[in-house]
């Protein structure tokens, strides 16, 4: 069967970012065995439309930055269809390179604005679907994807015993070359400080502004041992990386707070694995979690050379070119199936008519947020700290770990839940408090089992605003987190390309498991992703006797019973066993929701044979 085909749209080749980072991911999307990935420029909608002719996409990817395509607009994009047939349309999709809340929450929104001194009704929209390659989104806007980034493949070069600290980018303003020169100034007494300030075609085509940068950074040199070398010739991805490569340490001290897209000199600057240092401009909020902190503001350049790259080396691992394809993919695939579901099949209906019923009909959520190590004051602080103690708490005699989580295990559970308030107050005073119990009950029973193991490798299913979690990270341990906010389902998980299978000691997931509608491939996943003697520790909502069809809360698929428990689950996970004999009798349950629903919660833990 022929391959489906996706147009990849960029501007004519310049000296621009936006255009490198086009084709590095277009590079790696012609491996695609999926899609057959065809990669045009283009810089009219003539051009296009004789692109779309030639090769009959099934959709279009524009590498979209308003100053490199000023020719698309929405009344463009709206009108591309085949053969003029409504119902043929060609789904578009866009990469938000200045990807913002704002863009982000009014993506395929409706929005007046004044126009020559008339309030006009304007598509907001100019595509689609949109890809942000920004790791930190929230995905709570059903028309806005996400990716990683993407770190070429690069063998370093040695470099010398010197100290050497480089750094590159546009000479255009805020990009504090000046700030590095004055950082190595208080520093060092002896190193070389390699600048690279090339001109940009958009922004500064005449170098006037590369120049002036440079004269401001050689005024600020105030020590004979410290060497200052500037070029300003553009270089191609193999110079540059090889530029990079011979640094001790490449600095990135942008002075942008403001709403921005993430800065692609990181990628660059992650290929050849030398230790970095960045500012805390939003540019970089990538690697805010990065530990021990390779931001200025927090540690000095000398420790962030002695740290090495091992704090990043995560993050390296996650932003490989195999799990880009696979992103890719996987959003390409997602929206022709959706796009399909929402087109409307009639003909001769207009295309805006149709955009705005699709839009109607799917009630996107506009409460497009930032993901929560950011730095909004209302957000807990989850900055690591070691010195944070906890111990189990003792489970009387005769007491099981597979439970029901009621009233007695609320009072039992108190001072744990009492230290998830401690240690994350914001998103606890979130929660429903008769529902922590079971934060209260994964918190405790990782720690019961983190011993067992030597550096425990652990995962969390649903980990957005997680308080066990959240915790545990901030008390210094390594969670992976998995969530459809944050990045993926679990199935989607166990599909990519970097997911280690057989490899996770502990995995927890908190009244998750209710909420798939396919609970058997959720259960597989886990006992697929559990090393073996590793355990996973599951919360459901629970009504013994319950049967499909009778009252539960709207957002839960079912609620679990007994049968489903030690019958149904179990025997999804061969290669599992349930830690004690379980406790699940429940005649009476006490909790309440909304008023209309009465029903508890159960515990499920198990362990994979060794």
């Amino acid at each position: 069967m022929d391959k489906k085909k996706i147009l990849f749209v960029s501007h004519k080749k310049t000296k621009c970012g936006v255009y490198e980072f086009g084709k590095k991911v277009l590079d790696v999307l012609e491996h695609s065995q999926q899609f057959k990935f065809i990669g045009v420029e283009c810089s009219s909608l003539v051009e296009l439309k004789s692109a779309i002719s030639q090769f009959d996409p099934a959709a279009i990817i524009f590498n979209y930055y308003p100053p490199v395509m000023p020719w698309v607009s929405s009344k463009i994009t709206k009108g591309i269809y085949k053969n003029n047939i409504a119902s043929k349309n060609i789904p578009k999709i866009g990469i938000v390179h200045e990807v913002t809340k704002q863009v982000a929450d009014q993506a395929t929104n409706y929005q007046n604005k004044i126009l020559f001194g008339k309030s006009q009704k304007l598509f907001n929209s100019l595509f689609d679907f949109y890809i942000a390659p920004d790791p930190t989104l929230l995905l709570q806007n059903p028309y806005v994807f996400k990716t990683g980034r993407l770190i070429q493949k690069y063998k370093s070069l040695e470099h010398s015993s010197e100290t050497i600290i480089g750094s590159f980018g546009f000479g255009t303003d805020g990009k504090g070359f000046e700030k590095i020169v004055e950082l190595v100034n208080q520093e060092f007494d002896k190193a070389t400080i390699r600048l690279n300030i090339s001109l940009a075609d958009f922004g500064d085509a005449d170098g006037q502004k590369a120049r002036l940068i440079a004269e401001k950074c050689k005024a600020n040199i105030t020590k004979p041992g410290i060497n200052l070398i500037i070029t300003h010739e553009y270089m191609d991805d193999k110079e540059l990386l090889d530029f990079l490569s011979q640094n001790t340490i490449n600095v990135f001290l942008y002075e942008t707070k403001g709403n921005r897209g993430i800065s692609s000199t990181i990628d660059y600057a992650m290929a050849v694995k030398k230790p970095i240092a960045i500012s805390n401009s939003i540019m970089f909020r990538h690697l805010f979690d990065v530990t021990p902190s390779i931001c200025v503001s927090k540690n000095n350049l000398k420790t962030i050379i002695e740290n090495g790259f091992s704090p990043l080396q995560k993050h390296y691992d996650e932003w490989t070119e195999e799990n880009l394809l696979w992103e890719y993919e996987r959003i390409v695939s997602a929206v022709l199936g959706r796009y399909k579901k929402l087109t409307m099949p009639k003909m001769g209906i207009k295309r805006t008519v149709i955009s705005k019923i699709n839009r109607l009909f799917s009630l996107p959520d506009k409460t497009f947020t930032w993901l929560r190590n950011s730095d909004k004051p209302h957000e807990d602080n989850l900055t690591v700290d070691r010195t944070i103690n906890y111990s189990p708490i003792k489970i009387p005699k005769g007491i099981s770990l597979n439970r029901i989580l009621d009233n007695s295990a609320r009072k039992l559970y108190q001072p744990t839940i009492d230290k998830l308030i401690e240690l994350v107050p914001a998103t606890m005073a979130k929660k429903i408090a008769e529902a922590n119990v079971q934060q209260a009950f994964i918190f405790d029973t990782v720690f019961r089992y983190l011993s067992d193991y030597q550096s425990p490798k652990l995962l969390c299913v649903g980990s957005y605003e997680d308080t066990a979690s959240m915790s545990l990270l901030k008390m210094g341990y390594n969670v992976e987190e998995i969530d459809p906010m944050l990045n993926y389902y679990l199935q989607e998980y166990v599909s990519k390309p970097s997911t280690k299978i057989g490899t996770y000691n502990i995995i927890f997931s908190t009244s998750v498991i209710e909420h798939d509608p396919d609970d058997k491939s959720f259960i597989q996943c886990i006992e697929k992703l559990l090393a073996p003697g590793g355990v996973a520790i599951i919360t459901c909502d629970y009504k013994e006797k319950w049967k499909l069809g009778e009252l539960k809360p709207d957002a839960d698929e079912r609620l679990y019973t007994k049968k489903d428990l030690e019958g149904r689950l179990l025997s999804y996970m061969p290669s599992c066993n349930l830690v004690d004999e379980p406790q699940w009798e429940c005649e009476n349950p006490d909790f309440i929701f909304l008023g209309r629903y009465n029903y508890t919660f159960a515990t499920f833990v198990v362990r994979k044979d060794i």
